[in-house]
């Protein structure tokens, strides 16, 4: 389960038990003829890790202590406090203010639980499912959440968000009131075992604040939430703060138990990467999770982190690692080719850039599933050539003779054989080189713009772009900022970005999005690369429609090995931890979350720390 780039999942209630089987109400027993459940959580497969009566979350400290304040900081601007829309640029956070239905446990690979909800029905057949929400859910005004917010956030979503959401939830075939504080989802196919869970993650809105209001229309205007935070206050572009609620209505839930525990959050903007680091250094902000390698073995030898003032952590963590490359936007005539890509791709020299631009601290990504059992490893086992045979033919016959695995180089810079490969490959596709440059049969060149939004990134396009120059291909870069950005890629309105997809141990819905045929076009949608494959969106449908968790790793396996063959993208880089760098005046919980290594919301103002780094001491 996964939810798009502009799509927002609230901070994390639920709707969900588990267990029991009791008398179902008549207008539920209509629905289907297998057996109803009633729980106050749902696993995805087998049955949820904690009990109703569960004292808190294995992760969570209960004792933490309330109060004191966090800053992070953040690149770009914002000009939108309505995240719900493609139009504008929201800011950094929104999600806290509005609670789901459900809550989703962070130590269990897809499990939720009640949060607006108090309990959950279903069959199991899994084609329909209904929650029972509960009476002390309240919006921030003080009015209940109701049976008629969760029908209008669904309806209003799917027609006036985002196109994701209308793809998300494409398979509900009809949400109703059936009784006081009851909600009934009915599904049409009866195969998505996951589209409970997905429902569960839906973002509550209050029906009755939009009334008078356009939700199409960008807006400054504070909307009425139900979250854990408020906002406090604002400078558009420049900064946002949320305030802690103090009566939040599910504060002594078990879920929340010891999590939102700073009295504020703040983030604060700034124009590029750099400035943000050096921000953090000087202690404007407070914590910084670090993705480049380089910075985390050359750039944090400053006193603070050698008296100990700053503390650096780097944290296992048994998460799929998300897929990074370079796409290539298949929607360009020039990229319909595989083997043009595969060419082009030959030409990036990770091994180089490693040793030289991050002192060796990364490793090549190959899997759309990386770091996890459904990452696609050496041949199909006799379980996926069963799923795949009935696709041969239409999809890269090397899907069953052989190990995917990216180009490599010696890292001496050397390109010269991945040379000689790209541009046999480029010839069998009716280029050639005339005058210097990669030319086609109709005199056209092999020119193309890589789409930035942000400088660092530069250092590892520009190597790329003169190894791509010994060949005769043209690459230019241009970095925008994050507004122009934003508008492009919603448009589909460039030739090659660097995008990454992240992954759930769950994958299910999220992969029609990604990789659908249907999600191809819809403006602001994930499918960024365009994919539209028959195979693969037979794939997708086995996915989502698994039974057990066997044969999802299966499935999922056969979907990752289709992808990678296609070379639908350079694949980038990986480092199978997360790495974060805060000012000493912070506590977190000992045990980590096993599928969410930072966790903020886990963390606390520790006063004793705090006290000694104001002195300027360490504790």
């Amino acid at each position: 389960m996964a939810i798009g780039r502009r799509g927002v999942l609230a901070g994390g209630a639920a709707l969900c038990v588990g267990g029991g089987v009791i008398g179902a109400p008549a207008i539920l027993r209509a629905q289907s003829s297998s057996k109803i459940n009633v729980g106050h959580g749902m696993a995805m497969h087998g049955a949820p890790k904690y009990a109703a009566d569960a004292s808190t979350p294995d992760y969570v400290n209960p004792a933490a202590p309330k109060g004191g304040a966090v800053k992070f900081g953040t690149q770009g601007t914002f000009d939108s406090l309505h995240p719900f829309i493609l139009k504008g640029v929201p800011a950094t956070g929104l999600g806290t203010l509005w609670e789901t239905l459900c809550w989703h446990a962070r130590d269990e690979a897809f499990t939720v639980y009640g949060m607006i909800a108090e309990t959950i029905e279903w069959p199991d057949d899994r084609s329909w499912v209904a929650f029972n929400l509960r009476p002390q859910a309240k919006w921030h005004d003080g009015t209940p959440i109701t049976p008629e917010d969760v029908i209008f956030s669904l309806e209003t979503l799917k027609a006036k968000g985002p196109p994701m959401y209308a793809s998300y939830y494409a398979d509900v075939q009809k949400v109703e009131k059936t009784g006081p504080a009851k909600v009934l989802f009915t599904f049409r196919g009866g195969v998505n075992r996951e589209l409970p869970l997905i429902i569960s993650s839906l973002p509550i809105l209050p029906s009755k604040w939009w009334a008078g209001r356009d939700f199409e229309k960008v807006s400054l205007e504070p909307a009425l939430g139900s979250g854990a935070y408020k906002i406090d206050s604002f400078d558009v572009g420049r900064s946002i703060t949320y305030r802690r609620v103090p009566d939040w209505w599910a504060k002594d839930l078990w879920m929340n138990r010891g999590r939102n525990n700073f009295e504020t959050m703040r983030y604060e903007y700034y124009r590029d990467a750099e400035v943000v680091f050096e921000a953090f250094k000087a202690g404007d902000t407070d914590i910084r999770r670090e993705n480049s390698g380089r910075n985390w073995m050359t750039r944090y030898d400053i006193a603070a982190v050698k008296d100990g003032r700053i503390r650096r952590d780097e944290i296992e963590h048994e998460l799929p690692q998300p897929m990074q490359g370079f796409i290539f936007n298949l929607r360009r005539d020039m990229f319909k080719d595989r083997r043009v890509r595969e060419a082009i791709g030959q030409m990036y020299d990770f091994e180089w850039q490693n040793k030289n631009l991050s002192y060796g601290f990364y490793k090549r990504s190959r899997s759309y599933f990386g770091n996890s059992e459904l990452e696609a490893k050496g041949l199909p086992s006799p379980e996926e050539l069963a799923i795949l045979e009935p696709l041969r033919g239409k999809i890269p016959a090397e899907v069953f003779t052989a190990e995917y695995n990216p180009p490599v180089t010696d890292g001496s810079g050397n390109t010269r054989e991945q040379a000689r490969k790209a541009i046999g490959l480029l010839r069998e596709a009716g280029w050639e080189i005339k005058d210097g440059k990669m030319t086609d049969k109709a005199g056209k060149k092999l020119a193309f713009e890589l789409l930035l939004n942000e400088a660092g990134f530069e250092r590892m396009a520009l190597p790329f772009k003169q190894n791509l120059e010994r060949i005769g291909v043209d690459m230019s870069v241009r970095t925008v900022d994050t507004s122009q950005y934003r508008r492009r890629t919603d448009g589909y309105d460039f030739e090659m970005i660097i995008d990454l997809w992240g992954q759930a141990l769950s994958p299910g819905n999220e992969q029609r999005e990604f990789w659908g045929s249907k999600s191809a076009d819809q403006p602001g949608g994930r499918n960024t690369m365009g994919i539209k494959d028959t195979a693969i969106d037979q794939l997708i449908e086995l996915v989502v429609a698994a039974p057990d968790r066997e044969s999802l790793v299966m499935r999922t396996r056969a979907l990752d090995r289709v992808l990678q063959w296609h070379q639908f993208l350079i694949p980038q880089f990986r480092s199978g931890k997360e790495l974060v760098a805060y000012w000493n005046r912070f506590s977190r919980p000992e045990k980590i979350a096993k599928y969410s290594p930072l966790a903020y919301d886990t963390w606390w103002v520790d006063e004793a720390k705090d006290r000694a780094l104001q002195r300027g001491e360490t504790k």
